[in-house]
């Protein structure tokens, strides 16, 4: 997690699911999808008018029907300004046999920091 305060831009925390790493303020948790708690429908409407996807790639892989089994691994590496590495996560590893194929898709999604800790819905979950 980060060494951010909670209440600041960029504060993380656990998803109590799943354990991931996720933003303070995230109200359904990206990885695992679980809601970790209901904002009224005006606070979503207002963040989902305002998130961006600033990158987003999808790319398939198919393997050719003659060829021998291939072993693959997805890493994710972020950077900052300077080229210095921030994160480095492999996210999943596998094997393409002769004729299968699989479809990678990688997005950044933005918004904008609001300020102070996430509001916070009538009903939680945890």
């Amino acid at each position: 997690m980060s060494n951010v305060r909670p209440g600041t831009a960029g504060a993380t925390r656990a998803c109590p699911h799943c354990k991931a790493v996720i933003l303070e303020t995230a109200a359904v948790c990206p990885s695992c999808k679980h809601h970790l708690r209901f904002d009224d429908s005006v606070t979503v409407s207002k963040r989902e008018a305002q998130r961006q996807v600033p990158l987003k790639v999808e790319g398939t892989v198919l393997h050719p029907h003659d060829a021998e089994a291939y072993e693959y691994t997805a890493v994710v590496v972020i950077r900052d300004e300077r080229g210095q590495e921030v994160d480095r996560h492999v996210v999943g590893v596998g094997a393409l046999r002769a004729g299968e194929q699989r479809t990678f898709s990688l997005a950044v999604e933005m918004f904008p920091h609001t300020g102070g800790m996430a509001p916070r819905g009538k009903r939680r979950l945890s």
